[in-house]
């Protein structure tokens, strides 16, 4: 027998954390399964002389057919030459948010060999680690030659055969090499790479409880009670259709989400479903109860209806528990909320009352909870930061340490939230004037004037630090995002600023406003806030090169009515429309070649990665080739068909990797074999937002009709008015 062997099948449970730690540790995983088919993202080969690996552009095939974890496994298929070498590295996919890991003692896998002749060529394994360093290898062959064939194996490594001290989060990816060499091509599949303790924990007993199965167009979703038990590893979902004895084992769910999306396709099957748990060890309980349902055609409206209540649910359900505000991402940080994102999510809660998808009295349980927090929680001159602690209110620097105070910016997209809810809220009972005072004492205790510098008066500035004063000393200069905060500001009854600032600072004509905008756009169009060049034949009035990423067109516009905003430059409806249309008119052109762009898959905005959160345009230097759906569905109210092609193409054309539980993932990339890996925050709720703005105003309605906000505009109307004025 091996020196190895006693690392087969054996099981190795780890303990389960406390559900009271303030941020949950992760499993450091490397791979679970490809979001993409064909091939696997984060991974790449390299092979010379007459040796030779499989790929699909340089990156390891998937197979769907067989698999430890649905929905794939990769594929590792290998000619080893005494002339020649190859190589393949799987490695870790950084998610934001994910960096608090288990430690861990051991490297786990499952193999899965179709044939004996294939032990004797497995490759080498070695981790490679930060800084580009690796460890040194260990020979597969060698641990491997009992095992059986034509079944998943687990085979486990400890830490320290690989000859060094390593902690789990050095740890970068794992990589696999020629070692003895062979005549022929063989193959073997690896799935689920993760990194594990070596203690023990208890055994899963209850089985989960399946609620609904619901059908629509495409998918099938299923929900479930919610899950609290911390020695759950997954929900596994098992199918079987009308014609099919048995059921089979089709997706597997994080528990922390309640809920998994079946993308069925044209099937006009009846599904019946059934779930069980995994333990940590992967243990399988008793199956619950099953539920039957069957997809059905939708109209446009029910279409819309599904699209608004699946993106809903992230802030729903998918809320930090002790405040009820929503988190930066999902997966990612589990109590760490943000703050923008919830007032985003505000919104769309009172959409989802207007659906009937929540009921109002859950709603106001929820605001409460809320508002409450919201009044105790870290605020700087009444002006929250980017990110808080939902647990204990406190600041999260998660940007670095001098982004550990008050961010005018994003809590001006909380305050657009609010005060859309303070308006909804209007019934006379105890809880909803709580709701309404809670909110106004938030309102009115908001410094916007601190933000207004001695050193640069002219312009709001986005950051301070209790500790570090202005060191960020960002200002505030349009075209962006950031028209809502200057808006806002002129608004507030407590602590105003002058609505001359609003041409001094958001749309400056000064030099250093200038340069902020050639800066950003990397060109002279729009640096004088107005553009006035024509892109693709559609003549742009204000914006910095052909109009930017989409985002700019929705954040400040959710509540904030565009129809009513116009200044000396022209009005921000016709504005935001034309931008939205530009960003199509590029993407059918499509200079840069990218795989799916046209009419009906468009919307350049900002979003997750591959590599890091960007913000993409409709210009060769910022299209980056990823796709991100808020951009072209949160434009519904400017471009309703444009934007109806891009949701039914992303929906059933791309939905099988593409939309999951919480509506759409952050973005794909269709040349990159990528898809985020996680539903966005700030990226969510403006899909449902704008979509309920599009069907009956009401979002634009609530907010628009505050008075404060109404004396603010007032303001900005009468200075453009003398502006104007010969």
């Amino acid at each position: 027998m091996s020196k190895y062997s006693k690392y087969i099948f054996t099981i190795f449970l780890f303990l389960a954390h406390s559900l009271n730690t303030q941020e949950k540790p992760y499993l450091k995983t490397l791979f679970e399964n490809s979001s993409m088919p064909e091939a696997y993202y984060f991974s790449k080969v390299d092979f010379s002389g007459n040796s030779w690996i499989k790929n699909v552009d340089g990156k390891l095939p998937v197979n769907d057919s067989v698999f430890f974890t649905p929905k794939n496994a990769l594929l590792i298929e290998y000619q080893s030459s005494n002339e020649g070498y190859w190589s393949a590295e799987i490695l870790y996919d950084d998610i934001r948010g994910i960096n608090h890991f288990v430690s861990a003692e051991i490297l786990s896998f499952w193999l899965f060999l179709s044939n004996k002749e294939a032990i004797s060529s497995l490759p080498k394994v070695n981790l490679k680690l930060a800084e580009k360093k690796y460890t040194q290898s260990i020979s597969l062959n060698e641990i491997c030659q009992e095992l059986p064939v034509n079944q998943w194996v687990q085979i486990k490594i400890p830490l320290a055969e690989f000859g060094q001290s390593i902690a789990v989060d050095e740890i970068k990816g794992l990589s696999l090499s020629q070692d003895k060499t062979g005549q022929s091509n063989q193959s073997f599949l690896i799935d689920q790479i993760e990194f594990l303790p070596e203690q023990s924990s208890g055994v899963v007993t209850k089985a989960p409880k399946l609620i609904d199965a619901k059908g629509y167009e495409k998918h099938i979703d299923l929900s479930w009670e919610k899950i609290n038990d911390a020695l759950i590893r997954y929900v596994q979902i098992y199918r079987k259709g009308n014609n099919e004895s048995d059921f089979k084992y089709i997706g597997l769910q994080s528990p922390w989400i309640s809920g998994y999306t079946d993308f069925v396709g044209e099937s006009k099957d009846t599904f019946t479903y059934k779930l069980s748990f995994l333990s940590q060890d992967y243990q399988k309980t008793s199956f619950s109860n099953s539920l039957s349902t069957k997809t059905r055609k939708l109209t446009d409206e029910e279409l819309l209806d599904m699209i608004q209540e699946s993106h809903l649910r992230y802030y729903w359900e998918g809320a930090e528990p002790n405040s009820g505000l929503a988190l930066e991402n999902i997966p990612g940080r589990t109590s760490m909320i943000a703050t923008g994102a919830s007032g985003f999510g505000m919104m769309a809660i009172i959409a989802g009352i207007n659906r009937d998808f929540i009921s109002r009295e859950d709603a106001v349980e929820r605001f409460l909870k809320s508002t409450r927090y919201l009044l105790m929680a870290n605020r700087f001159h009444g002006v929250f930061p980017h990110f808080l602690n939902g647990q204990t209110g406190k600041v999260v620097p998660f940007f670095g340490n001098k982004d550990n105070g008050a961010d005018l910016v994003e809590t001006s997209f909380l305050m657009q939230g609010l005060l859309t809810a303070r308006s909804f809220f209007d019934q006379d009972n105890l809880k909803e004037q709580e709701i309404r005072n809670n909110i106004t004492r938030l309102w009115k205790e908001v410094e916007w004037n601190w933000f207004r510098q001695k050193s640069s008066p002219d312009f709001l500035t986005w950051h301070w630090s209790p500790d570090q004063s202005w060191v960020i000393d960002h200002q505030l200069i349009g075209w962006n995002e950031t028209m809502i905060t200057y808006c806002l500001a002129i608004a507030s009854p407590t602590h105003s600023v002058p609505a001359s600032m609003y041409y001094s600072g958001w749309a400056s004509q000064s030099e250093k406003a200038r340069d902020y905008r050639i800066n950003w756009g990397k060109t002279n169009d729009g640096s004088n806030y107005s553009n006035g060049n024509s892109y693709y034949n559609i003549e742009l009035p204000i914006g910095v090169s052909n109009g930017g990423p989409l985002f700019f067109t929705h954040y400040s516009f959710f509540g904030m009515n565009p129809h009513e905003i116009t200044d000396i430059y022209g009005n921000y409806f016709d504005n935001n429309q034309r931008i939205a249309l530009i960003n199509q008119k590029y993407c059918i052109n499509n200079p840069e070649n990218h795989q799916g762009y046209g009419e009906d898959f468009w919307g350049l905005t900002a979003s997750d990665g591959p590599g890091r959160y960007l913000a993409d345009e409709p210009n060769p230097n910022n299209d980056r080739g990823k796709m991100t759906p808020t951009g072209a569905l949160s434009s519904f109210p400017y471009t309703p068909e444009a934007s109806m092609k891009a949701l039914k193409n992303y929906y059933t054309n791309h939905g099988k990797e593409l939309y999951g539980y919480y509506g759409f993932y952050d973005a794909i990339s269709l040349d990159e074999h990528w898809r985020s890996p996680i539903y966005m925050g700030l990226n969510q709720a403006p899909i449902v937002v704008m979509l309920e703005n599009y069907r009956s105003g009401l979002i634009w309605d609530l907010f628009m009709s505050n008075k404060d906000v109404q004396i603010g505009l007032k303001k900005l109307n009468n200075e453009t008015y003398k502006r104007k004025k010969p």
